[in-house]
């Protein structure tokens, strides 16, 4: 029995094929890295200026910034130059101060919640429109070649001319909804001038430029559903709802799932909107996170560079957490992201 183990170990030891087997199942031999270098070169080599441009441009500004947020700041202590006189940075290190005073102070919670029932309302009100008008187009109607296009157009058009279009149309005086409603005989509406009035109207804005996205992408899911799956639900007696909710939107899951937190994400850094059509106004009626944040370093004065980087990263932190548990709610749902 001895002899025969010790020849088997001998074997074991002399056999190329064990060796290699050995060397197999413990993982990577010495060198993967480099022979992955040498093998995908061309790849790496590709993907290197990629690399290098997103971290000199969104990189560095975002550790710079995590930076600011710790210190105090200003526009008052930062490194400048006055004429041929250059003034060094007298600004000091705070530690966690920012966040706390952030977190505490009402300015942030108001302006968040604000920020929270802009994002659900635009988010919710696009998804629903964008779904209707995409069944509405995926049928065969006449004509849908001209509908798709027309309601396609708001998302051709850069942002900033539908904004301005719309600040023209919200005019109190001149714009073209009161003129309509002066013809009805219904008083002028203050639509940028009454901070109730001015939410309905930047939302609104938002949904004409979102709307489009979303047709276009659950348009194409729907055309990925076969058409023998409806065909099988009529003929086995399945009224309209009832395929809308049990082959509709199963099959559009995949596709709203990314669309909506794409939205989502878009909709609560919409800086674009709120600036150029109310800048946060009237008041801080209509200021989210990321128009506050720009206000902090672009407007008040002195220019508080600190607090606008502490905004920006508790912004970057509210979105991540949101992926994050949007992520594990789909897995629970046995969808993947």
């Amino acid at each position: 029995m001895a002899v025969h183990t010790g020849q088997s170990v001998a074997k074991a030891a002399g056999d190329p094929e064990v060796t290699r087997g050995r060397s197999r199942g413990t993982g990577k031999p010495p060198g993967g890295l480099r022979r992955s270098l040498s093998t995908h070169w061309y790849a790496w080599a590709m993907v290197a200026p990629v690399v290098a441009v997103i971290g000199v441009i969104v990189g560095y500004p975002l550790v710079r910034g995590i930076y600011l947020s710790l210190t105090d700041a200003n526009e008052r202590n930062v490194e400048r130059n006055i004429g041929v006189n250059h003034l060094p940075a007298t600004y000091e290190f705070v530690g966690l101060d920012n966040y706390a005073d952030a977190l505490t102070g009402g300015q942030f919670m108001s302006t968040l919640g604000w920020t929270l029932v802009w994002t659900v309302s635009c988010v919710g009100l696009t998804f629903a429109l964008g779904l209707g008008l995409a069944n509405i187009l995926n049928r065969r109607i006449a004509g849908r070649s001209a509908y798709r296009m027309m309601l396609i157009l708001p998302w051709a058009v850069p942002g900033f001319v539908s904004v301005f279009a719309w600040r023209f149309l919200y005019n109190e005086d001149r714009g073209f909804l009161n003129k309509l409603l002066a013809g009805g005989g219904f008083d002028a509406v203050p639509w940028l001038n009454d901070p109730t009035w001015a939410k309905f109207s930047v939302i609104a804005v938002n949904i004409w430029l979102g709307v489009p996205f979303m047709l276009v992408a659950l348009l194409g899911g729907l055309q990925s559903i076969p058409g023998e799956m409806y065909e099988a639900a009529e003929m086995d007696g399945a009224g309209p709802w009832q395929r809308f909710r049990h082959i509709t939107m199963p099959g559009l899951r995949s596709v709203s799932t990314t669309v909506i937190l794409l939205s989502t994400i878009w909709t609560f850094n919409m800086f674009p909107v709120i600036f150029l059509l109310t800048r946060g106004g009237p008041g801080e009626a209509t200021q989210i996170l990321v128009t506050q944040a720009y206000k902090f370093s672009f407007e008040i004065s002195p220019r508080d560079f600190a607090l606008s980087s502490t905004w920006g990263v508790l912004i970057l932190l509210l979105l991540m957490i949101f992926a994050v548990v949007y992520q594990r709610v789909l897995r629970k749902q046995g969808d993947t992201w």
